[in-house]
């Protein structure tokens, strides 16, 4: 069974790691030490907390469960526990890739995520 997780990304960001085959993270990422992602829960909240007024976002869809142990939940925000990779991601385990627009309102209009 897939353990799908989400990574919020700007579009030319994506589109340099499609082009390697091979997403290495954001400049926060790379920082950090660690590929920050959210879960179904979470990724509402991220886009809110960290994209928000940004256009020209993608949201991509990751088996989580073929990272093996490079994917560690750790705590974040007020303890809650959220997916972090250490090391590359291969683009071999993007089940999708989606616009992520925002609506009239400015929020970001996200399309259906599966839930844990």
């Amino acid at each position: 069974m897939s353990q799908l997780i989400y990574k919020i990304v700007p579009k030319a960001l994506w589109r340099e790691a499609e082009a390697a085959r091979v997403f290495t993270g954001a400049p926060v990422d790379i920082a950090d030490g660690f590929i920050h992602f959210s879960t179904a829960s979470q990724a509402r909240e991220t886009a809110a907390k960290h994209f928000a007024g940004q256009d020209n976002l993608l949201i991509a869809a990751i088996d989580g469960g073929k990272l093996g142990e490079a994917l560690r939940y750790e705590p974040s925000r007020g303890g809650a526990l959220f997916p972090h990779l250490y090391g590359p991601l291969s683009l071999d385990n993007v089940v999708w890739v989606k616009p992520l627009p925002r609506g009239a309102d400015g929020d970001h209009v996200f399309p259906q995520l599966e839930q844990e």
